[in-house]
């Protein structure tokens, strides 16, 4: 579209009308100071002016991941009183779940058994059990929920139900100090992981049911975790930063087979 300039609409300076009883031209004078421009509050100019590497330093330390050096070096011996479900129903301590002095466990501690990515989880967690095995590494798999929940994702995945537990009460995640929330379950940025996988969530979850969700709402807000244990030495230690943020099963292996199994 052409320009059009004020010559070319021969527009003409805009004059103040005059008052009929004065030469001078009319001005209306307020009778209140005049109004200080807005600023915006304190805040705002640090989050708008900051450094860049400030405001990066501020999300690395916000969804930075756990390190066992985050862990009192006791862990394993307050985990160990921890009671959770077999998924049939019976009452286990986390110190029967493998050998407290030499065995090694990937102990994975999944959403709740009504979440779909951990379906997926489950998933890829079964295909790898031939692994696990013959490297001598007991799997322990832990999902929120009742044990009728664990059930209906061991019988519809399928997943064997003798590595698959329920912690209804989410015990076990508080003493590994999950995360646990609605901006970490809905809002935030590492669950953008899950897009990267989306051909294994739609294969895991073929035969899922909303069914499984368990039936304390409160559940479906709980981020999981990855742990390794060799006895009770903590060797590997991940939370989950959002739904669907797995720890790397290519940390997993690596660790599992450089440890040496008795």
């Amino acid at each position: 579209m052409a320009l059009i300039s004020a010559q070319a609409l021969h527009l003409r300076p805009l004059s103040l009308p005059t008052s009929s009883f004065s030469s001078s031209p009319l001005s209306v004078q307020s009778p209140y100071p005049p109004l200080k421009p807005l600023r915006p509050p304190p805040h705002s100019i640090s989050t708008i002016y900051a450094p860049k590497s400030a405001r990066q330093v501020t999300r690395r330390r916000f969804f930075s991941k756990a390190t066992v050096s985050d862990y009192n070096p006791s862990i394993a011996d307050i985990l160990s009183d921890v009671s959770i479900f077999t998924a049939a129903g019976e009452l286990v301590k986390f110190e029967d779940l493998w050998d407290q002095n030499e065995g090694i466990a990937v102990v994975a501690l999944l959403r709740h058994f009504g979440c779909p990515c951990c379906w997926e989880l489950a998933s890829t967690l079964k295909e790898s059990k031939a692994r696990f095995d013959s490297a001598g590494v007991k799997l322990v798999a832990v999902g929120v929920g009742a044990p009728n929940k664990a059930r209906i994702l061991a019988e519809r995945l399928p997943f064997p139900m003798d590595c698959l537990y329920a912690d209804p009460n989410r015990k076990a995640y508080d003493v590994l100090s999950l995360y646990h929330g609605f901006s970490r379950t809905f809002f935030n940025p590492a669950s953008a992981k899950v897009l990267s996988r989306l051909d294994a969530l739609r294969n895991a979850v073929k035969n899922y049911t909303i069914e499984a969700t368990p039936d304390d709402r409160s559940g479906v807000l709980q981020q999981g975790g990855m742990f390794i244990f060799k006895g009770k030495q903590l060797l590997y230690a991940w939370k989950d930063k959002g739904t669907g943020d797995h720890a790397p099963l290519s940390d997993i292996f690596d660790i599992c087979c450089k440890v040496p199994v008795s």
